[in-house]
């Protein structure tokens, strides 16, 4: 943590895309193709759905996300962690994983559900190292009802559409509607020209060994027996 401030201002000076907030998808080329394909995603997602009350609360997986929500209002269905495939899960979804390979350095994704009524406080991510990946799924309300502000500038989501942003400025976000609100979430390494991407790698790395880590796994092991079982 005492080295993350500088690591940080390394990554902005040696960026290969903008340091904004929220960031314009024509510089990603392999977001076009990722929208195209977002109703194979969404047939997949629909069938695990079915099960979305035996879906974990995302604290109940990753405890740090507890500072932020503790409620059942947040669900997850992880695919990959911190670049660790989740085969049962993955197995559940093939198109989709399929598709998330042609995200180039993807770290963490998982179907991201709100339920109505939840609002997730402001807060932020610890590390400007990775850009975070919001394609809407089932959006029901476009209107600021269902919406993420990410610093100053609040956002929309649709369906179909990518939103990237740095998940390192404050951000809150909230579904005001009273259906659920789905997006495929993903993290991913941020762009970066040396020795910032050098840097980079290590300390991902080296994160992907931290305690919280290995109990975030320790708790997808536990549900998914769980889940599966049934």
């Amino acid at each position: 943590m005492r080295i993350l401030p500088f690591v940080e201002r390394l990554n902005r000076r040696c960026s290969k895309v903008s340091n904004d907030a929220v960031l314009d998808t024509a510089a990603f080329p392999w977001v076009p193709e990722l929208e195209r394909e977002w109703r194979t995603i969404r047939v997949e997602l629909d069938r695990i759905l079915t099960r979305k009350d035996e879906l974990p609360g995302f604290q109940d997986i990753l405890s740090d996300v507890a500072l932020v929500t503790r409620d059942r209002g947040w669900k997850s269905f992880l695919l990959v962690g911190v670049g660790i495939e989740l085969p049962r899960n993955t197995r559940q979804c093939p198109q989709t994983w399929r598709i998330l390979q042609a995200v180039p350095g993807l770290s963490t994704a998982m179907f991201s559900i709100f339920e109505p009524g939840k609002h997730l406080e402001p807060h932020r991510g610890p590390y400007n190292g990775l850009l975070r990946l919001h394609l809407g799924l089932v959006v029901p309300d476009t209107s600021d009802n269902v919406a993420i502000r990410i610093g100053p500038r609040v956002c929309h989501w649709e369906e179909g559409t990518a939103l990237i942003f740095d998940d390192s400025y404050e951000h809150e976000a909230w579904n005001r509607s009273d259906r659920v609100r789905v997006v495929l979430f993903a993290d991913f390494v941020r762009p970066l020209r040396f020795p910032a991407n050098v840097v980079n790698w290590a300390l991902l790395r080296f994160v992907a060994r931290a305690p919280f880590i290995r109990d975030a796994a320790k708790n997808q092991r536990n549900w998914e027996l769980e889940f599966y079982g049934k």
